[in-house]
């Protein structure tokens, strides 16, 4: 079983470093080695590589800066992703995919469902949708695997930044009316191995859009909340994050590309798919905390 990763330097593409190792021959590739940028280069490394699984965890993912940006994100986040499905077809090979609650506007009442239409309202939103269109349109073995608010140990995200603000400054504004869940990497990492190792083994094509998120619900003020009180009672050396938290709304905080101000996603359908628990958000920050943070102590 040959495996290609791209993105292996990303988020997420570190941790699936570590838990597709015990499902084959893994070939690991950051932006450098494969720039979703040039797709000749793309195909190329695929027909070289003949992989059974390809695995990008490789996007465009500045959200403002897409805005401005458009035609670099279009060509990361849908041409090369209908490139890799294209090829993915060819070979009989898997393709496993990330996409984004932006896909979603955000005014729904309630957690999405996979079924939901989507109607994103960024640059960034609109093309990992093109991205999904096109691996479904292909007609290729794939998982789409829908998740929000990524963080991890691994690359820049929010709760890192935050922690940073947390002990810099006197007080720090965060918006408090935008809601979701924060997924750690390592949760997407774990529960894509398991999900593609039953995809693997199945007789059932399992192939399809799944919400991958943990339980539970918060804003980006009650996530940042969490980090500051529970990171001063599990790791010492955070204990100067005395900065004050003030929550605002969306319109006091402006920024070029829209946010959708319901992110939830409902993941009964993965759960019931492929068996797995999805733990409360909680869990996973905890781990982040020590992990990250710990040799602070």
């Amino acid at each position: 079983m040959k495996i290609l990763l791209l993105g292996a330097n990303g988020q997420i593409g570190n941790e699936l470093q570590r838990t597709l190792l015990v499902l084959g021959e893994l070939k690991s590739c950051t932006r450098a080695q494969a720039n979703l940028e040039d797709l000749q280069g793309l195909r190329s490394l695929i027909q070289d590589y003949q992989p059974n699984i390809i695995v990008n965890a490789a996007a465009y993912t500045a959200v403002d800066q897409a805005e401005s940006d458009k035609n670099k994100a279009e060509l990361v986040n849908a041409d090369a992703v209908g490139l890799m499905a294209h090829e993915a077809k060819d070979l009989d090979a898997w393709l496993i995919h990330y996409s984004t609650d932006y896909v979603f506007n955000g005014e729904k009442l309630g957690a999405y469902v996979e079924s939901d239409p989507t109607n994103a309202i960024n640059v960034y939103g609109s093309t990992k949708c093109r991205g999904e269109e096109l691996i479904t349109n292909s007609g290729c073995k794939h998982l789409i695997f829908r998740t929000s608010w990524v963080y991890g140990s691994h690359g820049n995200n929010f709760a890192k930044t935050m922690i940073r603000l947390l002990q810099e400054k006197d007080e720090v504004s965060v918006v408090n009316d935008q809601m979701g869940v924060p997924t750690c990497a390592e949760l997407i990492a774990d529960v894509t191995s398991i999900c593609l190792m039953q995809a693997l083994e199945r007789d059932t094509d399992l192939s399809g859009i799944y919400h991958l998120a943990p339980n539970g619900n918060t804003s980006w003020y009650g996530f940042s909340e969490y980090l500051c009180k529970k990171g001063e009672v599990i790791v010492d050396g955070l204990s100067n994050c005395s900065a004050e938290l003030s929550p605002i709304v969306t319109s006091q905080y402006p920024t070029p590309a829209k946010r959708p101000k319901n992110s939830l996603l409902n993941t009964t359908k993965i759960s019931q798919t492929f068996g797995v628990f999805m733990p409360m958000w909680q869990v996973h920050v905890d781990r982040f905390l020590n992990q990250t943070y710990g040799d602070q102590i």
